[in-house]
Parts: structure tokens; C-alpha cells; sequence
């Protein structure tokens, strides 16, 4: 499965936590993520990522443009729960997406923990069909 990942700065040390508990499953999947996401996960899990440009010079616009295409299976968007005019407009953004593409995402631990352990049992293997 092709997994997105993206966390605003003040969530970057969850996300790479989150990422070293879970690297076991990360592993057999395919990463993708913002640009200074993507290298902070590679620094502490040396998980293999393929990484946009930095979310304020367009990786959110890119990661975005591969849920269009359908090309991801699932996010996880570790963000501020009291973003900014800005983080709130990209928040927003991905959202809208997941929810018109039907991608399953996860916007705090809860939730990306639940998808987690739902991607190990093969529970998202329905996004396969079609």
C-alpha cells in the first residue's frame, strides 16, 4: 500500500516517534511525504521515503496532486489542532481530497494508530480492487 505522510512543525517530533514505534509495518509499504517530514523520518527510522518538496514550497500541493491520481492509499496528516490561517487552508485541502477519493486518513495518534495497525491486518486491501 502507498502511505502519505505529513505533520506541521509542531507535530514533526510525534510524527518520527509514531514512525520508529511503527517502522516495522512502515517498511513494507510505500512512504511518501512532505520534504522536511520525509528527511526527519529518515534521520531517526532509516524507513525508505520518497519525498516532495518541503509542505510550505508545494510537497502538500504534490502529495495532494497523488491522491487525485490515486496513487495514495492512505494519510496520515499529524497537524495542529489550532493551525494558522495557512495550515488551516492546507488542512482543509487534503481533507477535501481524502474525502472525495474515499482515502482513509489520520489527523491525530488515535486515528493514525487505528489505521496503523488496520494496514497491518490488511484491512485497507480493498483499495487494491478496482
Amino acid at each position: 500500500m502507498k502511505v502519505g505522510l505529513i505533520a506541521h512543525d509542531s507535530k514533526k517530533k510525534l510524527m518520527q516517534n509514531f514512525c520508529i514505534a511503527y517502522r516495522g509495518i512502515l517498511t513494507r509499504h510505500e512512504l511518501y511525504a512532505t520534504g522536511t517530514t520525509g528527511s526527519l523520518i529518515q534521520e531517526v527510522s532509516n524507513l525508505r521515503i520518497h519525498k516532495f518538496l518541503p509542505g510550505e514550497t508545494g510537497g502538500v500541493r504534490q502529495l495532494a496532486s497523488q491522491i487525485e491520481q490515486g496513487n495514495l492509499d492512505m494519510i496520515i496528516f499529524l497537524r495542529n489542532p489550532n493551525p494558522s490561517m495557512e495550515e488551516e487552508t492546507e488542512v482543509n485541502f487534503v481533507l477535501r481530497l481524502c474525502d472525495m477519493y474515499n482515502i482513509p486518513i489520520g489527523t491525530n495518534l488515535a486515528t493514525a494508530e487505528l489505521l496503523i495497525h488496520a494496514l497491518e491486518r490488511g484491512e485497507l486491501e480493498w483499495r487494491n480492487i478496482g
